[in-house]
């Protein structure tokens, strides 16, 4: 009869395949250039739990968000993955026994939007930033403050609302067809008035995070997401103000 192998963990593969695929880890944090190694965080949820099955669960679900992100989004520029690791291993832990079951649903949610809004289906956006950095949840929250701003940004709650929104925003592709929605030269869709183009990207986010006007800090294991500020239209102002011109289409 087959045994069940030990769970065992090793979070220095998640930092192997990513440097095995190029990627170029780049963080949106002011004071250092790089992301935060996967073998450093493994060290941190060490500090919040001993739970070998769990760290082992978790790991699973890190390679495979990581595997789907680069698939479907392989010109994202910045990889901050701190925060995202720590409300995981947090809400894993907030439902003990459930907690391999929460892991397992998050999981398929994650990786669902990657595909979702990715470059092989209809929606083809380009970074993930917007989702990681917590923009489309301050946009969100700001919506119904009284019932949502409890709601974290990378709860099961939130992935199903932004699961809800790709679908009805392919329904608005394939019909209604707004040249808000057609692609731009480079093939990807953008719905806002300025270019992110890679180098007008790096260079508004970058300047947002130096003005700490970044909702989600993803950087940091201990962020305390904001939503109450008008991010979309201080980035957009900001973008006028760099002389970050309209995009192509």
């Amino acid at each position: 009869m087959k045994q069940d192998l030990p769970f065992t963990y090793n979070f220095q593969i998640i930092d192997e395949f990513l440097w095995q695929n190029s990627v170029n880890l780049l963080s949106l944090n002011p004071q250092k250039q790089l992301i935060t190694s996967f073998t450093e965080l493994e060290s941190l949820i060490e500090e919040e739990t001993t739970d070998i099955r769990l760290i082992s669960n978790l790991q699973s679900t890190l390679e495979c968000i990581l595997e789907a992100q680069l698939e479907n989004f392989p010109g994202n520029i910045f990889w901050d993955c701190d925060f995202m690791v720590s409300s995981i291993l947090r809400q894993a832990l907030a439902v003990a026994d459930e907690a391999i079951g929460f892991l397992k649903m998050f999981t398929d949610k994650m990786v669902a939007l990657s595909k979702l809004f990715g470059i092989h289906q209809e929606i083809r956006f380009c970074y993930v930033h917007d989702f990681m950095y917590g923009f489309d949840w301050a946009r969100w929250v700001q919506k119904d403050p009284q019932n949502r701003a409890h709601i974290e940004p990378f709860s099961l709650f939130f992935l199903d609302y932004l699961l809800t929104k790709g679908q009805e925003l392919i329904h608005r592709i394939n019909h209604d067809q707004p040249t808000y929605y057609q692609l731009c030269a480079t093939g990807f869709r953008n719905p806002f008035p300025f270019s992110r183009e890679p180098e007008d990207e790096y260079r508004l986010l970058t300047y947002l995070a130096s003005e700490g006007l970044i909702p989600v800090t993803a950087w940091n294991w201990h962020s305390q997401p904001v939503w109450n500020q008008p991010f979309q239209e201080i980035r957009q102002q900001l973008a006028l103000q760099l002389n970050i011109q309209p995009q192509r289409r």
